[in-house]
């Protein structure tokens, strides 16, 4: 009998039951999903929670995320509510199923500064070919206001090989 095709997720939603209880748990998680994705690992998000279907995810404010206008760059933005959509959708994904990201789209509303916690939360759509699925994630300063909000869709499916 072939053994279950084991999902990205549920190996980093296991990784991360195991890894952030401990002390330096969740920053060790947060830089092996930076090594794992180097583009994602440029910003140095750190997960704060994680659980199938939902995602938190921080970002500091420091000078290699900001841009001219002092605040922190769009395109950091974009990255931290990717990472977030990400982490939410995947870590619920059933095994024996993938997903890419096929498109995201953000809108700003403020000038983001100071630390941003960025949430995430999704239903786990049934799988049984390729399907297209959007995660929104919304980004807050410490204030609380929204700065931005991130959609992404993602294309999910059966793993074949």
């Amino acid at each position: 009998m072939a053994k279950e095709k084991q999902a990205l997720g549920d190996r980093m939603l296991r990784r991360w039951q195991r890894l952030s209880p401990w002390p330096g748990g969740k920053w060790l998680f947060s830089f092996l999903i930076g090594r794992f994705a180097p583009y994602t690992g440029s910003i140095s998000p750190r997960v704060i929670e994680l659980a199938p279907g939902h995602a938190k995810v921080e970002l500091r404010d420091r000078h290699k995320v900001r841009n001219h206008l002092n605040s922190i760059h769009a395109i950091a933005l974009m990255n931290l509510g990717e990472v977030t959509t990400g982490l939410a959708l995947l870590s619920g994904l059933k095994p024996g199923v993938r997903g890419i990201i096929t498109g995201l789209s953000i809108d700003y509303y403020k000038k983001a500064r100071g630390r941003l916690v960025a949430e995430s939360s999704t239903t786990q759509p049934a799988v049984n070919g390729d399907i297209e699925h959007e995660v929104i994630a919304e980004i807050k300063d410490r204030q609380g206001d929204v700065v931005a909000s991130c959609t992404a869709k993602w294309r999910l499916g059966l793993i074949t090989e």
